[in-house]
């Protein structure tokens, strides 16, 4: 049984492929994922979505290919 991790997309990058990461974790559609981050960024003053991103991008191992 394979283990699955969370990392980087390789496949559904547009900037550093953390959203499609946390995608393919989720089985989800990649965009709606992108989408569901900017809805919950825009609405949330207490913590920016961009450093939330950031912090993902240095955390989040890129996946093997």
């Amino acid at each position: 049984m394979s283990e699955k991790k969370l990392t980087r997309s390789r496949e559904h990058n547009i900037i550093a492929g953390v959203m499609g990461g946390i995608a393919d974790y989720l089985g989800w559609s990649p965009f709606k994922v992108r989408l569901l981050f900017v809805i919950v960024s825009c609405a949330s003053v207490a913590v920016p979505g961009i450093l939330i991103y950031l912090i993902l991008w240095f955390l989040m191992p890129l996946a093997d290919e």
